[in-house]
């Protein structure tokens, strides 16, 4: 017991050093200094309070550059001069992998870089801890000296808390003019699109940052107590979660595993752990945020890292109890908003509706919810941009290329200049374009091409109209499930499919029966956990296990057409039997109709989505039974390509208009003429004019697309001769040209308006 006694008193002793640390330091910081002298003196104050001959701060100058900002003990002229890229030496090494390197022969270490203009090579002992917030890496801080040894673990900890600190103080701009203020210079982030289109804008955070404006915290029992009751408050908000008559099964199992982070002691006596040492209790909860962040992203396993999400929503609802920061933070949204959001479900994007200029999420995928639904909405946007989130403050510059998935933020004004330039062109071709409106797309020798739009919500429906659609070529019914907490009910979507034929006043529209699974999961339905979702459970496969969503939805749509057209089409039919199977369902339900009495449909068509290769080879007897045929060009592609359309490495690796591609068109553009199958193709190249031109060519004679793409489409159909752009295509298979791209390229220059 005495044994344990004097232990708890060294820690005491040693907390209490740390706990002066961190006071001395909140003196300096509060003392009016420019940025470079107040790090000066952070320097010499930890080199002091640590007996150590050197402190050094390194922060990141751009996300791969760290540049010595201040020491106490290296050479002053090194300052601002040496420079590190991300992973060089043992200062890129903690900043690559946000973990502590403690040595006690630093030229020795693995990755030791020798860098003569600072004078380190007197040092032999190192310790570097890294300086960070919430996995958005600031730097580095670094202790050195010239005995021989490895830092005891009470001085890495004072170190670590230490750097905590700063990561606040250089978040909330304590350093500005010593670098470049954090959160002022201009970024660029290089993503993936997931909706065509430009905009300029100021960024709107869909969960804004919880700001930390007290690190340092002088009454620890008093911070234990705060953290204790905020822990108290996070874990009953929990459990009344859990008690909810909504929750279903899996969704109880996910919150229980939620539930299990909130209540671990672990994660709460690291936290007090923290406070003892000098932090205030909202400084804990974002340094054991960071710190496993870092673990977490470094394990292989990943559902291990899937976790992180658990964690982050976890510290940051602990956050904003602790702060009084909640949801509404008091900011007013800017004019010209930009969400920036880690992710979104498409109920919350709905919610923003028009009003939004762009949309930029760090995760997402090209086919996710909210990728679906920024293209009904025609809102630029672009995914994957990594620690945007981090970076983004509300209200600053944006500007969003969708077309080429770039995000700028807070732009250098030759860029922005450039940016609003390209803008103003492409708004002056849509002025040109609109003119095309009531036109036909026939070409110079007399080709019509039927141009139709693709829709998913109400708001999409103005857009027939204005844009000079045919009609609707692709009526994705998933939106309605997407966006709920819970199954619509068969009235509700019927109300909603006979709005979408009244908009259409008589223009037909072709519904495509739910497309469900991949990336397209619903809120209440059990995730599949599948190697490869795309090629896995998904659309009609699932309709045809479960057929009581499908029945449901086909009762819906009959009812909705009151006696009108009705033009069903299914998903992802890879055989024949599939689309015999669901064919069958709709007369049933036709039947079923019928003899309760109610109006069927004066004329029924059924068709099936081509989006597979398999079905190119169909029997004569799926061409004869299919009123029409529509190519999905984004899946067929991947699937021909074998290129997952996700895989930024790979999706734009083939091109549209390669000849094998092309002439595997043509081969199902000849079964369809041969069998009377109208056939139409429908995808992203549809609405690429240069696309569309390759896919006319080789025989297709309609084509749908999102609204703003028909202009452009139709402009170019109209001034072309079709016939000169198929002697082009026959030429280049016939000499065994890779692609007709380069060929009609030539064309066209040769051909102006």
């Amino acid at each position: 017991m005495g044994g344990e006694r004097r232990e708890s008193g060294v820690g005491d002793r040693r907390e209490s050093n740390s706990r002066k640390l961190l006071r001395r330091l909140r003196d300096v910081l509060a003392t009016p200094a420019r940025g470079q002298e107040r790090l000066d003196r952070i320097t010499h104050l930890i080199a002091d309070s640590m007996q150590t001959e050197v402190c050094s701060i390194y922060l990141f100058r751009d996300a791969d550059t760290l540049e010595l900002c201040a020491t106490q003990g290296l050479k002053k002229t090194a300052v601002h001069k040496t420079r590190l890229k991300l992973g060089e030496g043992l200062v890129g090494r903690v900043a690559r992998t946000g973990t502590p390197v403690n040595t006690g022969n630093a030229p020795s270490e693995k990755g030791f870089r020798f860098m003569p203009e600072t004078g380190e090579e007197l040092y032999s002992s190192f310790l570097g801890v890294p300086i960070q917030r919430v996995g958005e890496k600031l730097g580095v801080l670094v202790v050195q000296s010239k005995l021989a040894r490895a830092f005891e673990e009470h001085e890495v900890d004072a170190i670590e808390v230490v750097a905590m600190v700063l990561a606040e103080m250089t978040e909330l701009g304590a350093f500005g003019g010593a670098v470049e203020a954090l959160h002022k210079q201009p970024v660029m982030f290089r993503g993936t699109s997931g909706q065509e289109g430009s905009s300029e804008g100021r960024v709107w955070l869909h969960e804004p940052r919880v700001v930390v404006t007290n690190p340092v915290a002088d009454d620890p029992l008093t911070e234990i107590e705060r953290i204790r009751a905020a822990v108290g408050e996070l874990r009953v908000s929990i459990d009344d979660l859990m008690e909810a008559e909504t929750l279903d099964k899996e969704q109880k199992a996910v919150l229980e595993a939620y539930r299990m982070f909130a209540h671990s002691r672990g994660w709460l006596r690291r936290m007090e752990d923290d406070i003892q040492k000098g932090l205030s209790a909202e400084a804990a909860v974002e340094k054991e945020q960071s710190a496993a962040r870092s673990r977490l992203e470094q394990v292989p396993d990943s559902y291990l890292r899937e976790r992180l999400q658990d964690l982050d929503d976890l510290s940051n609802r602990l956050l904003r109890i602790l702060t009084g920061q909640g949801q509404d933070t008091g900011a007013t949204m800017p004019e010209n908003p930009v969400l920036v959001a880690r992710n979104i479900g498409p109920g919350e994007l709905l919610d923003y509706g028009r009003k939004l200029k762009g949309v930029v999420l760090e995760d997402g995928s090209v086919g996710s919810h909210a990728a679906v639904v920024a293209r009904a909405l025609s809102i630029p946007m672009v995914i994957h941009a990594k620690n945007i989130t981090a970076e983004a403050l509300n209200g600053n510059t944006i500007l969003v290329d969708g077309d080429q998935g770039i995000v700028h933020l807070r732009p250098e004004e030759t860029v922005a200049r450039s940016f609003r330039d390209k803008i103003a062109m492409q708004a002056e071709a849509q002025k040109r374009y609109a003119e095309y409106r009531d036109l036909p797309a026939t070409t110079t020798d007399g080709e019509t091409i039927t141009l139709y739009m693709n829709a998913g919500l109400m708001a999409d429906l103005p857009s027939l109209e204005g844009s000079g659609a045919a009609g609707v070529g692709l009526f994705r019914t998933e939106l309605q499930f997407l966006i709920r907490s819970q199954m619509p009910k068969r009235d509700e979507l019927a109300q909603l499919y006979a709005r979408v034929l009244d908009a259409a006043q008589g223009r037909p529209v072709a519904f495509r029966t739910l497309d469900i699974g991949s990336d397209k999961v619903l809120p209440y339905m059990k995730p599949q956990d599948e190697p490869n979702p795309a090629m896995g459970w998904r659309a009609i496969r699932v309709g045809l296990d479960k057929p009581g969503v499908l029945r449901m939805q086909l009762q819906a749509l009959i009812r909705a057409a009151k006696g009108r057209p009705l033009t069903v089409m299914f998903p992802f039919i890879s055989e024949l039997s599939e689309f015999t199977e669901a064919r069958a369902h709709v007369f049933r339900e036709l039947h079923r109709e019928k003899s309760l009495g109610h109006l069927v449909p004066q004329k029924l068509e059924i068709g099936a989505m081509l989006e597979t290769p398999s079905l190119a080879y169909a029997p004569d007897e799926f061409f004869r039974l299919a009123d029409f045929v529509s190519i999905g060009g984004n899946d067929l592609k991947q699937f021909f390509f074998a290129a997952d359309r996700e895989n930024e490495r790979v999706r734009k690796r083939y091109d549209t208009l390669n000849i094998s591609f092309l002439s595997f068109i043509e081969q199902i553009t000849r079964r369809c003429l041969a069998h009377g199958t109208r056939l139409s193709f429908c995808g992203e190249d549809a609405g690429r004019p240069i696309e569309a031109l390759g896919l006319a060519a080789v025989g297709l004679r309609a084509m749908s697309m999102r609204p703003a793409s028909i202009g452009p489409v139709k402009a170019l159909l109209r001034r072309t001769n079709l016939g000169a752009i198929r002697a082009l295509y026959e030429t280049a298979k016939a000499q065994g040209a890779a692609s007709l791209r380069p060929a009609l390229m030539d064309w066209l220059a040769n051909h102006p308006e």
